[in-house]
């Protein structure tokens, strides 16, 4: 079963917090010193929000799966429609180890498709030597870094 993810990086924690938490009706099911997490039923939501991450308002979106199948399923329909994506394979980034590939909309916006394998005890191996944000890959972090071109083929074409 799949599940939408947002992350929204916020300046102060225990504020965002408590709006989120008073929005939805429910505490985070995980809380550190920069970060939480809302897994919400109703909207079907992974919520998250840190101090780490380059831009304060929605940092990326997602879709995280359960099962290996389904993330193969979204990785072959990207493939299949030529988007450019970025196979960052394993890797540890919010306190979690996932295996998770990365797409741009056509407006700029960081997509990543994820599985979540189990939890960690750091935030990220990228950031561990420093205050750097994670969840980012290499082509939003590194300006010499870029993906592909998508091919245009026009609107609604």
């Amino acid at each position: 079963m799949k599940r939408l993810h947002i992350h929204i990086g916020v300046e102060q924690l225990e504020e965002a917090i408590g709006f989120y938490s008073k929005l939805f009706g429910a505490e985070p099911v995980k809380r550190k010193p920069d970060y939480a997490k809302w897994m919400l039923e109703d909207p079907r939501v992974n919520l998250a929000i840190s101090t780490r991450t380059s831009t304060k308002g929605v940092d990326h979106l997602g879709i995280q799966v359960e099962e290996e199948q389904e993330l193969d399923e979204i990785r072959q329909r990207l493939s299949v429609g030529r988007l450019p994506v970025a196979d960052e394979g394993e890797t540890l980034c919010c306190y979690a180890k996932s295996d998770k590939s990365w797409v741009l909309d056509p407006a700029g916006v960081p997509w990543e498709a994820y599985r979540t394998m189990e939890d960690a005890d750091i935030f990220s191996t990228h950031s561990a030597q420093s205050d750097a944000a994670c969840c980012e890959p290499s082509f939003l972090t590194r300006p010499e870094t870029k993906m592909p071109e998508q091919e245009s083929s026009g609107c609604c074409s």
